[in-house]
């Protein structure tokens, strides 16, 4: 995809009649991250009930889990491309009718194998509106409010995992708290997948009711529309020169390619390097483990099922707290303390959540004040990840790398990002079964790890102009 992060700079504000449609178009767009975190979040409800209804080994299970993943890397490789060709709507459209074929198809599996092929279809979802949400914000915020809309995207991920863990529980509890308790002839984690197509529809419709990227009208040759679509976000500008500076800048962007990568002792360019292991570490600390094996977590160490499902949506919660506060700050104090902070936060908290698990005995619950200590744990991980390394990791990523690679630079870092999810994913479930509390103890050192990972090689982006960065 053309590069969003350069969409060309003007001094023209939003009038305040305006704001109000900019806001809109950009909370519809901000569905399709809605859906990216309902969909990674989901699975964590159905895992008991997928392993037990299919007898599945944890190792299956992990794999059935994390096999979306896969099909994110893939939805997030060809999103731009299309959207290049055909439009940003469009897109959109298209990951709209891949979330909701899989979550009919997820809800109605009849073998192991055909569920996981559901879920790849919907990662593949996941991975296009990764892509298309920012894209098109970026292309049609105006300049003035970019930042703050473009936190939209962020924002939708975080409440998509709440309400998916609200529905999760919701639907526990109508099933009697049993993961395998029929509501309508189906089970109850068949309706936990299946239920996505309702926002899946709503992203869909959404889709209709907003305007195509100006940016994308102008580059085939739809200038009046894209006229339209300017006077509609930034109110009273001049809009031939506006079309004119949106011309000139894709006429001088670069297409970057992957060759353009290449460079230095380690085959790539070092700023590259230091995108993938932005990537690489936020994934290594175990995150997603929180979000797709919490409610197995807390069932492994004596938590019935209805309360594991409980704090998981709590912690959910804390994951959207935690996402407000980075947005207020990373402005404010800069990315690498940002970062820093979360850093030592991550790593206190998941050593002394190896502590805690480090009592478990078999089957058995967790001596209360150990178990109040693994739970306290996790919601502090959660925290300080999601005000530190779930915020800034995505703002670094658009803003490292120098304009001329930016586009490959992207999507290099963001395809080692969801492979190292993906290990993370279907390693925990084995893992956990080996030793839980060594897992969290590797973890921790990960979360270390980065601390002079930071210190050495991130450079601080606050403040500075993209086309500062060389």
């Amino acid at each position: 995809m053309t590069s969003t992060a350069q969409a060309p700079q003007s001094g023209a504000k939003t009038h305040p009649e305006h704001l109000g449609h900019v806001v809109f178009i950009t909370a519809a767009a901000a569905m399709g991250g809605f859906l990216f975190g309902y969909d990674s979040s989901v699975i964590n409800g159905a895992n008991g009930g997928i392993q037990d209804r299919f007898d599945l080994s944890s190792g299956a299970t992990g794999t059935v889990a994390a096999c979306a993943l896969l099909g994110s890397a893939v939805g997030a490789a060809i999103a731009g491309r299309i959207a290049d060709r055909i439009g940003r709507i469009r897109v959109m459209q298209i990951a709209a009718v891949l979330f909701a074929v899989s979550a009919v198809g997820s809800g109605l599996p009849f073998a192991a194998w055909d569920l996981a092929a559901w879920r790849v279809l919907g990662g593949i979802a996941i991975g296009m509106a990764s892509v298309i949400g920012p894209a098109y914000i970026a292309e049609v915020a105006p300049p003035a409010y970019r930042g703050r809309l473009a936190s939209f995207q962020q924002a939708a991920i975080v409440i998509g995992i709440a309400v998916s863990q609200l529905v999760n529980w919701a639907i526990l509890n109508m099933a009697d708290g049993e993961e395998r308790g029929k509501i309508a002839g189906l089970e109850s984690w068949q309706w936990m997948l299946g239920v996505m197509v309702v926002p899946a529809l709503v992203y869909g419709l959404l889709s209709f009711a907003i305007p195509e990227s100006p940016r994308f009208l102008i580059s085939v040759g739809r200038t009046d529309e894209a006229k339209k679509v300017l006077a509609d976000v930034e109110g009273d500008i001049d809009l031939d020169a506006r079309v004119a500076e949106i011309d000139d800048a894709m006429r001088s962007d670069h297409q970057s390619t992957f060759r353009d990568l290449l460079g230095g002792k380690f085959g790539l360019l070092p700023i590259v390097w230091i995108g993938i292991g932005l990537s690489v570490f936020q994934q290594l600390v175990g995150i997603n483990v929180i979000f797709y094996y919490s409610n197995l977590l807390w069932q492994s160490v004596g938590v019935d099922p209805s309360s594991s499902f409980f704090y998981s949506f709590e912690t959910s919660i804390i994951n959207i707290i935690g996402t407000v506060i980075a947005m207020i700050f990373v402005d404010r104090i800069g990315r690498k303390p940002l970062a820093l902070i979360g850093s030592v936060g991550m790593g206190l908290s998941l050593a002394l959540a190896a502590w805690a698990f480090s009592y478990q005995n078999g089957n058995d619950p967790l001596p209360t004040a150990q178990g109040a200590v693994a739970l306290i744990a996790a919601n502090a991980f959660v925290l300080f990840f999601a005000l530190s390394w779930g915020v800034v990791v995505w703002v670094m990523l658009g803003e490292v790398f120098p304009n001329k690679i930016r586009a490959a630079a992207l999507g290099v870092a963001a395809s080692a990002q969801w492979i190292a999810n993906w290990v993370i994913t279907i390693t925990f479930p084995d893992l956990s079964e080996w030793n839980l509390s060594l897992t969290y103890v590797m973890y921790a050192v990960f979360a270390f790890l980065s601390i002079p990972f930071i210190l050495k090689f991130v450079p601080e982006t606050k403040g500075k102009k993209l086309e500062e960065m060389g």
